[in-house]
């Protein structure tokens, strides 16, 4: 029987399985819409935003937020009226090969530290989808998994210090246990850090293959941008922010399930 659409707060999937070549060339119709550092956030000179959404693209979109980061943005800045936003598309190639996801981690992590360093005063949302997902996922690690050995791109997790400058994470489409393997049986687990658990949503349209067990729907997992649920990520975020907004008609409906459940 197919369980409802979730949306996930903290620690998701617990073991990647092993794909197949065949599956593994799969991944092209399923995924819809060299390390470059991060430039220094509001340099001398540059007032600092309110707001910064530093937001990672899903496979083969092309660089920026992509069709759903834009959507979540565009959902946000009305309810944020009066505060600046500023929106970061994290570097990084959101192509097939799953393993340079690893270059959007290291991007990620080093604008949130920027940010946090250059305007402490700053709210960072942090948001992602699809394989984007898994890389602001990955970003909010507090540990390495034994027995995994990280890239040159990354020297280890943010320090725990940041966490207080990340004031929501959103995630839209995040690769299940069963895709990540598919996508690369290397992968390790996506587990939320236990400092952003609290802070975290993560949403998953019904029959999306990616997040969906058993899901087939490949349309849904290019439907975030439409059913709803960039509006409730929104509604979510300004909550985190301590912002009163009116809550977003709900197109698609979501449960929302603890930290304790949200494996699987």
């Amino acid at each position: 029987m197919s369980r409802p659409p979730v949306a996930r707060r903290g620690t998701l999937m617990s073991r990647v399985t092993r794909s197949t070549i065949v599956a593994t060339f799969a991944l092209a119709a399923f995924f819809t819409g060299g390390l470059v550092p991060a430039a220094s956030a509001n340099a001398a000179g540059d007032s600092c935003a309110n707001v910064e959404v530093v937001f990672a693209r899903g496979t083969l979109e092309a660089p920026g937020v992509g069709a759903t980061g834009q959507a979540f943005v565009d959902a946000l800045n009305p309810r944020l009226q009066g505060k600046s936003v500023d929106v970061y598309g994290v570097d990084y190639p959101a192509s097939l090969d799953f393993g340079r996801a690893t270059d959007g981690i290291a991007d990620a992590s080093n604008r949130i530290q920027s940010i946090a360093a250059n305007c402490p005063a700053t709210k960072i949302v942090l948001g992602g989808y699809s394989q984007g997902a898994a890389v602001a996922g990955y970003t909010t690690a507090s540990s390495v998994p034994a027995g995994f050995a990280l890239p040159a791109s990354i020297s280890g997790p943010m320090p725990p210090a940041v966490a207080s400058h990340v004031a929501a994470v959103v995630l839209f489409g995040t690769p299940d246990e069963w895709f990540l393997g598919l996508a690369d049986h290397n992968a390790p687990p996506i587990s939320i850090g236990p400092l952003y658990g609290a802070k975290t949503l993560q949403l998953c349209a019904a029959g999306d293959p990616v997040c969906f067990p058993g899901g087939t729907d490949r349309g849904a997992h290019s439907s975030y941008k439409v059913n709803g649920m960039a509006g409730q990520a929104a509604d979510f975020v300004a909550h985190q922010l301590g912002v009163t907004a009116p809550a977003a008609p709900v197109l698609q409906a979501a449960a929302v399930v603890g930290p304790d459940q949200a494996a699987g």
